[in-house]
């Protein structure tokens, strides 16, 4: 199998700090800028799987600076640069406590919630007699709050103000951005062929403004359907085909774990990380429409630092 970065540990010039999240790892440098390196790390149910996927992270961050580059007249973002095939470089902002969570059909931790009952998400009344994977009239914001460790808890626009989380004002431009963002990448994915099911978006302020943060509409904060077959599929109640991470959360179901105390991760065979690595590059290939272009594997750590330097010492800033 092909060599996975799962941990980093760098010290750059000037380096303030470092945050590992699930799946990337951040560096702080001086006061104003960010290094976002993806790891080949991958989580479900809010949990980091123990192996890596050849080529995520490269996935992962050509495909969010693809995005960030296509909606940047939509909204202001925090990227710089992209020096390497895992890392982006970009302005340093003061993240929220939430992520914004946008949903077009009814499906995933949705659908099982509705299954069991439930018909008020986040505080946004669901309409009965849905079926799995249906569209919702019109898309639905679902928030959740913003986790370092352990699960991110679903939470109301009301209850997000009411607890001082964001501001009223900043609330309301962070929803207006998310649903003109899932308005453009719901066209982009039409384009393709696809249906952009549902996403997340983070935000964070630099001054007074409200800026996009971290990464869109990658496989790990989205999920596509195939439009071909769509309706056919609904109307029998069959799966639909899709390209995003719930494959691999459905695999981890079928095998007793949704990351609950006392629930072992399953065994990722060689072969298992390989398919979800071919899935990943699938769907680079399919939204972006351009060929991936496998980065060299040797020496990843090396490779990586090299070009941080290199960016630092010829950002304009």
């Amino acid at each position: 199998m092909a060599t996975t970065l799962n941990t980093t540990d760098f010290h750059f010039p000037g380096q303030t700090g470092v945050y590992h999240g699930k799946v990337r790892d951040v560096y702080s440098l001086s006061d104003d800028l960010l290094v976002m390196i993806a790891t080949d790390r991958i989580s479900a149910f809010d949990v980091i799987l123990p192996k890596g996927i050849p080529y995520k992270g490269q996935v992962l961050n050509q495909i969010a600076a693809y995005f960030l580059e296509a909606t940047s007249d939509i909204c202001p973002n925090w990227l710089l640069a992209v020096p390497d095939p895992m890392v982006a470089v970009g302005k340093r902002c003061e993240g929220f406590r939430v992520e914004m969570i946008i949903r077009g059909y009814l499906t995933g931790s949705a659908w099982r919630e509705y299954a069991a009952g439930c018909r008020e998400l986040c505080g946004v009344k669901l309409p009965d007699g849905m079926k799995e994977n249906e569209r919702f009239p019109e898309p639905i914001i679902t928030p959740t709050t913003k986790a370092d460790a352990g699960h991110d808890e679903n939470i109301s626009r009301e209850e997000i103000i009411a607890q001082g989380l964001v501001s009223e004002k900043d609330y309301e431009v962070m929803e207006r951005y998310t649903r003109r963002l899932f308005e453009r990448g719901t066209q982009m994915a039409a384009e393709k062929g696809l249906i952009l099911v549902d996403t997340k978006y983070e935000f964070g302020k630099l001054g007074d403004e409200v800026i996009l943060i971290d990464e869109i509409h990658t496989p790990d904060s989205s999920r596509y359907f195939y439009a071909e077959g769509y309706e056919e599929r609904l109307a029998k109640g069959e799966p639909q085909r899709q390209l995003s991470k719930e494959f691999v959360r459905q695999w981890l179901i079928d095998r007793g774990f949704m990351g609950k105390e006392g629930q072992q991760v399953p065994v990722m065979t060689d072969e298992f990380c390989e398919s979800v690595s071919a899935r990943y590059i699938e769907l680079y290939e399919h939204v972006t429409g351009r060929p991936f272009v496998k980065a060299g594997e040797a020496d990843l750590e090396r490779r990586i630092e090299v070009n941080v330097l290199d960016c630092m010492n010829n950002l304009d800033r």
